[in-house]
């Protein structure tokens, strides 16, 4: 029997990733939201491009969570960007909210399954999932480190003019400006990165990784990044469906690695069909932890304001 995904929106991000899991024939996908037309309508328009891809798996699109039982991996997308005139207090609350209904109705209809916590603000949200689901730690998962390398890796491969497939990197800390590229870690083909690029340059490099999402925002001016979120999702859901055992950078409910208790960091975890199967602890710098410890600290700040 196949595996099931179940993707809760189906704006641009959640859309994305339903087509990524289609073209992978990964597993049988739900899409759901709550607008009325636009699952069902996308779903339709993803059965119709099986033929071409040749995939089998089932796609169904609605606004009833029945269609997500006895799921194996849920990935939530749900919940609104920042509006003009919206303070960051007020995106919270509004996303807190969205995201407590949502969970409510996912564990209902699918107690056993892993979540991948997609939703901005990403580790606070992924905070708030994993303390209304009553899920324990293993099976509850931000994604943002995997975008985030992505988007490392993808600057330096342009760079350097190489396949992006030689490119190893890994970016931890939390989903925004503190995130923590660790430039000792990248290598390309096995070489690392700070022996073929010059220090200056390198730093601006690692200062556009933590740019990348908006410097898309300011492109497309109406809109966010979707494709590289989706597909990190996805490689995630990949991983955990196919017990792959990899090792990647996600957000992560730490109980006292990296000196940290009591909040999702981003931090190298092993993947696999229990979901998180085991958190790496890189033996990191004095700068490298004290930048990870900040990055912890702004995680906080976002998590007291919704109280989880």
């Amino acid at each position: 029997m196949r595996k099931k995904v179940s993707i809760i929106g189906a704006g641009n991000v959640g859309s994305s990733a339903a087509h990524w899991i289609m073209a992978k024939e990964l597993a049988d996908v739900a899409l759901i939201d709550v607008v009325e037309g636009v699952p069902q309508g996308k779903a339709l328009d993803l059965s119709q491009a099986q033929p071409i891809e040749r995939s089998d798996v089932h796609i169904f699109g609605g606004n009833d969570y029945a269609a997500t039982a006895d799921s194996d991996v849920v990935i939530i997308t749900a919940g609104i960007p920042r509006k003009p005139g919206m303070s960051r207090d007020d995106l919270l609350h509004t996303n807190f909210k969205i995201m407590s209904e949502v969970v409510a109705k996912v564990v209902a209809y699918s107690p056993e399954s892993v979540l991948i916590i997609v939703s901005n603000p990403l580790d606070a949200m992924a905070q708030a999932a994993y303390k209304l689901s009553g899920f324990n730690r293993q099976r509850v998962i931000g994604m943002a480190g995997v975008l985030d390398a992505g988007r490392f890796k993808s600057f330096v491969a342009q760079e350097l003019d190489v396949s992006v497939e030689n490119m190893s990197a890994f970016v931890l800390g939390g989903h925004g400006d503190t995130m923590v590229p660790l430039t000792r870690f990248c290598t390309v083909a096995g070489f690392p990165v700070t022996d073929l690029i010059a220090p200056e340059r390198l730093a601006e490099i690692v200062q556009r990784t933590r740019d990348g999402g908006a410097e898309i925002v300011r492109h497309l001016k109406t809109g966010s990044a979707y494709y590289a979120p989706s597909a990190a999702a996805v490689e995630m859901a990949e991983a955990i469906l196919k017990d792959k055992k990899k090792i990647l950078p996600c957000a992560a409910y730490l109980q006292g690695e990296y000196g940290i208790d009591g909040y999702f960091i981003g931090v190298p975890c092993k993947l696999g069909s229990g979901g998180l199967e085991q958190i790496i602890e890189l033996k990191l710098t004095p700068e490298e932890s004290a930048a990870l410890k900040k990055s912890a600290a702004a995680v906080k700040e976002l998590c007291d304001v919704i109280g989880v």
